[in-house]
């Protein structure tokens, strides 16, 4: 089957030093040891269940900021994602799909059933896993990065991974229309975690300010306004992407270049601040000193955004406001995924907006260079021609 497939050299970055587990799977943080990064079309064998498995053809497959991240390199050319990743690789992990063969032991899914996939993949047995953190797993496998992934024909995953889409085609009265939207629960999943799972939520009245408005970002605007927030400001330097906060939800979207993010969100407020931030911009050491200035008493940021750089922070601000920075990886685990159809399923989470661009999966080395210009919402791979 067709395939787009990742590779790089392996040349550990000066000053890191990879352990011997992880130089012996060639698996370790990306942006410390992958370097020079290609991409092309392959032929790989299809894939056959388990018997725990289903193969899935894959209908759908969202471009993620962690493949740009993976497409783009430094200045010395190690990739810019600085997750877990053994290579080569199949990449893609936002995808739906249709199951197409089921192993012995699979339990509901059936051959026909239209479902979307989790793409962190714990062990199930280590202690992380097995008190509820199975994002933290310390032999996670993540989908399109150390585990094949989904710019390809099909791919096979174990059932208790995958979640059906049929009550959202009922509603929708459209099996493409449902696979096209659930592809954005991963992306939105990553900002539920966050907000409801690591950050313990936000009550109906809070206000709201979210740094950064790509896909996790955007989620995190309609997410807030399906809480109830009182009032969402997002800020962003792109001006389609502020446009697409209004579409979402957002009270204000504004470019931090223009304005004092601080003070907005103050008068926005009456100056009682953001009970909770969202950082999702990748650029905390030029966010945050607008954050410190904007926390609510018990305010909370939640820090998404993943990067390598170190970022400076006034702890002080924290003792003062009683506030407190929370991080949070992945969107496994805490019923991200299932509450978050169920607000699809009801029509209750307004996020189809956040899909601006689609590529045919014949197109997807474009489809992922055109995710370099950070102008979309959600780039998006279809298979309806293929």
């Amino acid at each position: 089957m067709k395939a787009v497939v990742m590779e790089a050299a392996w040349e550990p970055r000066a000053g890191f030093s990879p352990t011997e587990a992880q130089a012996a799977a060639r698996k370790a943080s990306a942006s410390q040891v992958w370097r020079h990064p290609t991409f092309s079309w392959r032929d790989v064998p299809e894939p056959t269940p388990g018997r725990d498995e289903v193969v899935v053809r894959v209908r759908r497959c969202g471009v993620c900021g962690s493949d740009t991240h993976c497409y783009e390199t430094d200045a010395e050319g190690y990739v810019l994602f600085s997750g877990p990743t053994r290579l080569p690789c199949v990449i893609g992990h936002e995808y739906t799909g249709e199951v197409v063969a089921v192993g012995a032991d699979v339990q509901v899914l059936r051959v026909g059933d239209l479902v979307c996939a989790e793409g962190m993949i714990g062990c199930g047995v280590c202690e992380a896993c097995r008190v509820g953190k199975p994002n933290q797993c310390p032999r996670l496998e993540m989908v399109g990065f150390s585990s094949p992934g989904a710019f390809a024909e099909y791919i096979v995953a174990k059932e208790r991974f995958l979640w059906s889409l049929g009550p959202l085609a009922e509603r929708l009265g459209s099996a493409a229309a449902a696979l096209e939207l659930a592809a954005l629960v991963e992306p939105i999943g990553c900002a539920f975690n966050g907000m409801f799972v690591s950050a313990g939520g936000l009550l109906p009245g809070s206000w709201v300010a979210v740094f950064g408005c790509g896909p996790i970002g955007l989620g995190a605007v309609a997410l807030a306004r399906a809480a109830g927030a009182a009032g969402i400001v997002a800020f962003d330097v792109v001006q389609e992407r502020t446009s697409l906060a209004l579409a979402m939800g957002a009270d204000l979207a504004l470019d931090p270049r223009n304005c004092d993010p601080a003070d907005v969100i103050r008068t926005l407020s009456s100056g009682w601040g953001a009970d909770m931030l969202i950082e999702a911009a990748g650029a905390a050491h030029a966010t945050m000193p607008a954050i410190e200035r904007s926390f609510a008493p018990g305010g909370r940021m939640v820090y998404l955004g993943r990067t390598g750089l170190r970022a400076p922070v006034m702890l002080d601000v924290l003792v003062t406001q009683a506030a407190g920075i929370v991080g949070a990886r992945g969107h496994v685990g805490g019923g991200c995924f299932p509450r978050i159809l169920r607000l699809m399923e009801r029509n209750r989470l307004a996020v189809a907006p956040m899909i601006t661009t689609r590529f045919p999966f014949s197109d997807t080395l474009a489809a992922l260079q055109k995710s370099t210009d950070r102008s979309d919402g959600k780039v998006m791979v279809t298979f309806d021609s293929e």
